[in-house]
């Protein structure tokens, strides 16, 4: 995963914040959300000329919109968000972006955005079903917006696609612990420690809820992770608790 996209999410508190939108549903149809093809491309930003990705990026998307400071070509951020994923709708940083600024503005769409949030991802999954981060982003924000069951269907789908990504059951094992299905919580957080997930918030709230055990040693000493892998394909990627903005409260 990219160090930049790292960094986004580790400025990114998972809590259920209220917006200025009603609550959405599950899913979004394809009137309310656009045609794909309403701007240039769409193009898949993983496969395609990476020239071209990265001529958008600097001129709609350099640090500072990433980050919602200000917009670039719009007097909103969101307005440069907008014209990246109307170009590339699976752009990760894009997506993670877009959501964080629903949060940071209380207001869904965000100023600048054409679509809500929840838009902007059914148009990544009509675009490309197989990307298993879009499903992670996705479950990240309805885990915010405090639709927990929501987040971790998502979730289960993201692993599904991506069984080796630490960061997926991490926040499987926050998401299950907030349901009081302790069980799959710590199944989730022994997955995720041991390939490498690196903050011991999930472990903490299962030690102070009592249940928190050990992995079984035979399992604990098994060098490969999910996905029959030795390493995560992605570096583990920090996320906060769905419910709470810091992971180590219970």
């Amino acid at each position: 995963m990219p160090s930049t996209l790292l960094r986004l999410f580790c400025t990114t508190a998972i809590t259920a914040t209220a917006l200025a939108a009603p609550a959405f549903g599950f899913v979004v149809g394809t009137s309310d959300c656009g045609e794909l093809g309403d701007g240039f491309g769409p193009y898949d930003f993983r496969t395609y000329d990476q020239v071209y990705v990265h001529r958008v990026e600097r001129a709609h998307f350099p640090t500072y919109v990433e980050f919602l400071e200000r917009g670039k070509t719009n007097i909103y951020p969101a307005g440069d968000v907008d014209f990246v994923l109307r170009t590339f709708p699976t752009h990760h940083r894009a997506l993670q972006s877009m959501s964080n600024a629903a949060f940071k503005f209380k207001s869904d769409p965000p100023p600048g955005s054409h679509y809500t949030v929840q838009c902007w991802f059914e148009r990544a999954l009509r675009f490309k079903r197989d990307d298993g981060t879009v499903y992670m982003l996705y479950g990240i924000f309805m885990l915010r917006k405090g639709a927990v069951e929501s987040g971790v269907k998502l979730l289960e789908k993201s692993k599904e696609l991506a069984p080796a990504d630490a960061n997926i059951y991490y926040n499987l094992g926050l998401s299950y612990f907030s349901l009081k299905d302790y069980d799959k919580a710590l199944e989730n957080a022994h997955t995720a420690y041991r390939m490498g997930f690196p903050l011991p918030g999930l472990r903490e709230k299962l030690i102070r809820a009592g249940k928190w055990k050990d992995a079984p040693a035979t399992a604990a000493s098994k060098p490969a992770d999910a996905a029959g892998e030795t390493e995560p394909s992605t570096a583990p990627t920090p996320i906060d608790a769905p419910a709470a903005a810091d992971d180590t409260k219970q």
